[in-house]
């Protein structure tokens, strides 16, 4: 059961991150094309953004695991 668990698990924050950084990187060139100057800086908080929406799988997977060796 604890498989089946952390499957899903991975499975839902697979998905959550990879919808989150699509939305982000969508987000990103729409501002770029808005705003040219500004692409910079734009691209300095995409960053920061994009580290802490892949901060969330990660910790997810060491939740797996724990799960899965308990």
């Amino acid at each position: 059961m604890n498989y089946i668990a952390a499957g899903i698990e991975l499975l839902g924050s697979a998905i959550g991150g990879g919808i989150g950084n699509g939305l982000l990187m969508a987000k990103l060139i729409e501002s770029i094309a808005r705003q040219p100057e500004l692409e910079g800086t734009l691209r300095t908080n995409m960053f920061i953004s994009m580290a802490l929406v892949e901060a969330m799988p990660i910790i997810v997977i060491a939740m797996s695991f724990l799960l899965i060796n308990a």
